[in-house]
């Protein structure tokens, strides 16, 4: 069964690995909210409220790093859930956190077609259809339908060149941020903080935005079986690329509140770009930060898409999907059916016009912390099921910490789902994720259909290869 197992290239370093989980974390999101967080939250309100949450998420990072350093294997959640709680909650938490990392990557097509459409107005020509109050243009569409092509291609013919821009894009953004703060130092003011606190609903309102921001760690996981690394420092990863985001975040709000007064940063379309402008003085710093989005936008593209295919990947090669997509490229060693369905969906989505924007933000944020709170139980399970396995990168306390993290992410999830799906109209996300599960249920009775019962041992060769799998009586 080994010979049939499909391998991925040990081809990721130590660099590489810190550009795919770090700048898969940037985006372009911070460029159009924070200055939100700081006018409802207050400055301290909103620094405390990042804080809290991205503590949260390096609780969740740990666990994370420990099972990644025991299982480094592609399929990240997957593999842990199968290991701790068997094939249909794997199938489940798999299949949903692949739509997780497919949301984001979707809706980066949307997001670029805005951010050039700042800089270089596309115009609106060809309108197509309306969806939910907006008109599709084919003029907009196209934008990051291209953007989506140029994604698949690099991904598609060989892994190497889409590490590469990784590496390079996520430098060139870190420099703009830079930029920013010390504008904000040089140049800005303490009297242009504002508020320190404002009000608790604006506390819970960037609360409940952190995991939207910091997903993006947990593609390491998905990527693990590529890294030339010992399984330990892929375990540290996790949290280093965890700590980077945070200390990006920070920097980000701080220069922002030195940099202008409240009336600068709440009055244009682009607010973080119009603060730039404003401390340099100079509308060329505006476009500069656009710029930086942009290839922020692109990193974020990039990592999710890797995340979106290793998992689909990983359960085609465990034959819960078609055994098409757990193959890889013969030449350029890619899982090359995974990315073109991902592709697909990623060039499809700016069809959907502007406001699908908020549809995957929702729905990726949902479906990670749903991700979360399971794969923290898989790490409970797992040090009272397999105590013996090993776990080059520990976390000290496991189980008592396990059991507290747990919680807290349930409890995350649980204010989350409240706030998101009670207090608004969700008939749109819920409508997509529909078709997403009711597309996997429909792929996974394919799959049965051809490959008939596959025996326990055989999916753990498939899954865990002869290495790691359970040696059973």
């Amino acid at each position: 069964m080994e010979e049939k197992r499909n391998n991925l290239s040990r081809v990721l370093g130590r660099t590489d690995v810190l550009a795919i989980g770090f700048g898969t974390m940037m985006g372009w999101s911070w460029i159009m909210l924070a200055t939100t967080w700081l006018t409802r939250a207050g400055f301290w309100g909103a620094i405390i409220a990042f804080l809290t949450g991205a503590l949260i998420i390096m609780g969740v990072g740990a666990v994370y790093g420990e099972l990644t350093s025991a299982l480094p294997l592609a399929g990240g959640e997957l593999v842990y859930i199968y290991r701790a709680m068997g094939g249909k909650a794997a199938w489940l938490v798999g299949w949903i956190m692949s739509f997780a990392y497919l949301g984001v990557a979707a809706w980066e097509g949307i997001a670029l077609a805005t951010a050039i459409d700042s800089v270089l107005p596309i115009g609106l020509y060809g309108p197509l259809w309306e969806i939910a109050g907006y008109t599709v243009h084919f003029s907009w569409a196209f934008v990051g339908m291209a953007g989506a092509i140029i994604v698949v291609l690099l991904n598609l013919f060989a892994n190497r060149p889409a590490v590469i821009f990784q590496v390079m894009a996520t430098a060139a953004v870190m420099l703009v941020a830079l930029l920013l703060f010390f504008g904000g130092i040089t140049f800005g003011s303490g009297k242009n903080i504002g508020e320190g606190f404002h009000s608790l609903d604006g506390f819970l309102y960037v609360f409940l935005m952190v995991p939207a921001m910091m997903i993006g760690f947990d593609v390491i996981p998905q990527s693990a079986e590529e890294m030339n690394l010992l399984p330990r420092e892929i375990g540290k990863m996790v949290l280093v690329c965890i700590i980077f985001s945070m200390a990006w975040y920070f920097i980000i709000i701080v220069g922002l509140a030195l940099s202008a007064p409240i009336e600068i940063r709440m009055s244009g379309i682009i607010p973080a770009a119009d603060v730039m402008s404003y401390v340099y003085q100079d509308d060329t710093f505006g476009t500069i930060l656009i710029l930086g989005g942009i290839l922020g936008i692109l990193t974020s593209w990039n990592g999710f898409f890797m995340g979106a295919t290793r998992m689909i990947f990983a359960m085609g090669r465990a034959k819960m999907l078609p055994e098409i997509f757990g193959r890889v490229h013969p030449k350029y060693k890619t899982p090359w059916a995974a990315t073109l369905l991902v592709g697909a969906v990623c060039i499809a989505a700016p069809l959907l016009g502007r406001n699908a924007l908020i549809w995957f933000v929702d729905i990726s944020s949902l479906c990670s912390l749903f991700g979360y709170c399971c794969v923290c139980m898989a790490f409970v399970i797992l040090r009272k099921k397999e105590p013996e396995l090993n776990r080059p990168f520990k976390v000290r306390f496991g189980t008592p910490l396990g059991i507290m993290i747990t919680s807290v992410a349930v409890l995350y999830f649980i204010i989350h789902v409240n706030e998101t799906l009670v207090n608004a109209n969700t008939f749109d996300q819920m409508t997509l994720i529909s078709v997403w599960l009711l597309l996997g249920v429909v792929m996974a009775m394919w799959s049965k259909k051809d490959f008939g019962r596959i025996t326990s041992q055989e999916r753990e060769i498939l899954i865990f290869g002869e290495k790691l799998a359970r040696r059973r009586p």
